[in-house]
Order: C-alpha cells, then structure tokens, then sequence
C-alpha cells in the first residue's frame, strides 16, 4: 500500500509540476487528441469572454493567425469582432533566421500566404511600430498559474513581448486550464497579465 501511494504522489507532482519540454510535448498530444466537436465548444467560450472585454481604451490590436495542423483556435472570428469594434489589427510575419517578428496591419484586403510552417502570413501591408501595440493575444500550448507560458520553443514571442511597451495588455488563448507550475522559467521568460481557457 505504502508503495502505491509513493507512486501514486510521483505521478500526481509529475503532472502538477513540469518542465517546460515536457509540457511541450504532453499539451501538443492533448491538443492533437481533441475532436472538431471539443475544438467547437472550447472556441465558442474563448470567443464569448473576449467579447466581453472592455476594449473602451485599447487600439492597437496584435493576434496570432492560426496553425491549422496544430489546431490552433481559430482567431478569424476575434478579428472580425474586433473589425467590427474599430479596432486596428495586428498580424505577424516570421523570421526564421533570427526568430523575430515584423507587424503588419491587417484589413479586408491583405493576402495571406502560408509559410513553410503553415503559418498564415501578410504577403504585403502596412509595418506597425511594436510600441504602439495596447494588446497582444498571445498563442500558447499551456500555461501555468504565475501565467508562464510554454510556446513551441522558438522564441518569438518571448523576443516580441520583450520589445513591447511595459504596460502592454497580454492575454494568452488556450483550450486547457493552467498547470499549477513550469519549474524551469527563467529571467527571459515574461508572465502574461491574463489566460482566457474554455470556462
């Protein structure tokens, strides 16, 4: 019995407390696992709480363009709404030599095309200064409850927000709740200010 409970508490700590690798790995699984129908249900209640932000005083909108492969939450429904609310929206495009990003307006008329990671980007637009950016909704596989995040380990986002204004808004868009902890953050790593997760 005893030896049971020891395993027991180990897998317990192990999924509770994880390295950022790990996490990785576990929450493209998970992501992988769930059905269009999941995916469905998760988006809409993602979908509703951002509609419900008071975006009074926000203009400058950053929003990742989805991985389809990955099955990323698909955000043409959040740009629409804020398209909707005047807003300005601001779309990415890759650097895969030194893992940064450039910022590009995003409008009815810009042309999409997908990068060798399925990555939708602007072939042409506007460039936007990252200082003018009032919030970023940043891509995540999973987060913890210091909002940590774990990406797909490149980087680009930890250089972005770096980049950004200190009093940038992030808020992180996940179809899982936070992990209670990623044990091996360090001081690049920049928590976000808030995670929306299916409630």
């Amino acid at each position: 019995m005893k030896k049971f409970a020891k395993g027991l508490k180990w897998k317990l700590k192990a999924i509770i407390i994880v390295k950022k690798h790990e996490a990785r790995e576990l929450y493209k699984q998970k992501r992988k696992k769930l059905s269009q129908k999941q995916v469905e249900i998760f988006q809409k209640s993602i979908y509703n709480q951002i509609y419900d932000l008071d975006l009074t005083k926000i203009e400058y909108i950053h929003i990742f363009l989805p991985i389809v492969k990955q099955k990323e939450i698909n955000t043409f429904r959040i740009i629409n709404f804020l398209h909707e609310q005047k807003k300005t929206v601001i779309i990415s495009k890759s650097n895969f030599n030194d893992h940064t990003l450039k910022h590009f307006i995003f409008t009815d008329k810009t042309k999409l095309i997908e990068n060798s990671y399925g990555i939708p980007e602007p072939m042409t637009g506007e460039e936007i200064d990252v200082k003018k950016i009032d919030l970023v909704f940043v891509p995540l596989l999973i987060s913890d409850k210091k909002n940590y995040r774990v990406g797909y380990g490149k980087g680009f986002y930890d250089r972005f927000l770096a980049s950004c204004r200190k009093d940038v808004i992030t808020i992180g868009l996940n179809f899982f709740p936070p992990i209670a902890l990623i044990s091996d953050t360090n001081k690049f790593d920049i928590p976000l200010n808030n995670i929306i997760y299916p409630s």
